[in-house]
Formats: structure tokens, sequence, C-alpha cells
């Protein structure tokens, strides 16, 4: 029995949990300072958006930059890939606000 491939399975795996999505919409305007972008996301916890971001930089749709200062300063942008989500994220926000902000 042979496997069928779902395009839509595979995108969910790579951006289909609960954080992945806002971390990938609020990075669409421009990089982001690893700080600023967690409080973007008050409910996530330290633990889980260390996760998250590791997770899209190893699936290839955002890069981190650590640049060798005191403090550290870390700064998330999107890739391409990443940046091809745009359209995507876009409608989800637009479609949330239509459904719960009418």
């Amino acid at each position: 029995m042979s496997k069928t491939f779902c395009p839509l399975h595979l995108t969910m795996q790579l951006i289909g949990t609960k954080w992945k999505p806002l971390v990938l919409f609020h990075l669409l305007d421009g990089p982001l300072r690893s700080g600023i972008l967690q409080k973007k996301i008050p409910e996530i916890s330290n633990k889980m958006f260390t996760q998250t971001v590791r997770e899209l930089e190893k699936d290839g749709l955002i890069h981190r930059t650590v640049y060798p200062e005191v403090p550290p300063r870390v700064d998330y942008t999107l890739t391409p890939d990443g940046q091809s989500l745009d359209s995507i994220l876009k409608s989800l926000d637009t479609w949330g606000k239509e459904r719960f902000m009418s």
C-alpha cells in the first residue's frame, strides 16, 4: 500500500503548531530582536519560544543572527521560504479580524 503525498499535511507539519504562525506573522514586517519578538506573543513561555524558533530555523523558515555584543543580541528574520507564507498568514489575520472583531 503506497502513501499518498499530501502537500497540506507537509505544510501543517512545518507551521501547524500553536506558536509558529504567530512568530512567522510578526516577522513579516522585518527583523526583530529576540526579546521584542517574544513580547509580541505574551502568552508564550521562554521554553516554548526557544523551542519554536529553533524548529522554525531548523526547517529553514527563519534565520537567527547572533551579534558578539555584551549583552548578547539575537535577531530573527524570515528566510525566502518564510517570506513565501506572507499571503497565507495575512489572510488568516484578516479572517480573524472579520470573524472576531466585527
